[in-house]
């Protein structure tokens, strides 16, 4: 039938040419890098990285995971990652100043580890123990867990920097419009513009333009019409 020919035409044009926008998910957080969180019960130092790989090197040699410390975004702000080699623990830091400063006594630099938002959406709190040797400092989104450590003796540094709160805009589910043009010499009042009549599912559309050709005074014979799927 030419109205099943002619629809399932336009059905793939209106794919391709993205009919009323293709609508992305948001994935600037989306892709938010998880941040590995572990714990050394035996230098009560934290370690945190985004390396997977990584991750599961330091739990096999016996570092305990604490999950998902918080989420870091792919770009802002670096964050300077140091190994003290006679200490053997790790600092983080934002700062350049403060970076310089550790390599100048003797850590090793190694590199960017994560990035801060720079939109400050969720602080890491920093804390500092004077009394432990290796382990010294404490990084965390839970303020709880702060203000527990700052009782305990610990002294707040303020904030470390920021990561993202990790969230997918889910991709709309597409809706349907339909069209109707009558041969040359019809009527052309019944004809039915594309996009003036949305809905949800192809069926409620094609129900929609069924029951409209059926009641053409001239018939469908002399009409063609369908469905297009718009992309939200």
């Amino acid at each position: 039938m030419k109205k099943r020919f002619l629809g399932k035409l336009v059905v793939g044009l209106g794919v391709l040419l993205g009919v009323g926008g293709v609508a992305l998910a948001n994935t600037t957080e989306a892709d938010a890098a998880d941040m590995y969180r572990l714990y050394n019960p035996n230098s009560g130092e934290h370690f945190y990285t985004a390396n997977l790989t990584e991750k599961n090197k330091v739990q096999s040699a016996g570092w305990r995971y604490e999950g998902i410390g918080w989420y870091a975004p792919n770009s802002g702000d670096p964050v300077y990652r140091l190994y003290n080699p006679n200490a053997g623990d790790h600092h983080y830091t934002v700062h350049l100043f403060e970076k310089n400063h550790l390599v100048s006594v003797g850590w090793r630099y190694e590199g960017i580890g994560w990035y801060s938002d720079t939109k400050k959406s969720v602080p890491l709190y920093r804390a500092y123990n004077p009394n432990a040797k290796a382990g010294s400092h404490n990084y965390t989104v839970n303020n709880n867990e702060q203000q527990i450590l700052l009782r305990a003796g610990w002294r707040n540094e303020g904030i470390a920097w920021y990561g993202v709160n990790k969230t997918t805009t889910p991709v709309p589910k597409s809706k349907w419009t339909v069209w109707l043009t009558v041969d040359k010499g019809q009527d052309t009042k019944y004809n039915v513009v594309s996009g003036k009549n949305m809905f949800d599912t192809r069926e409620a559309a094609t129900t929609w333009i069924d029951d409209y050709a059926a009641k053409l005074p001239f018939g469908v014979s002399v009409a063609s019409y369908g469905t297009i799927e718009v992309p939200q």
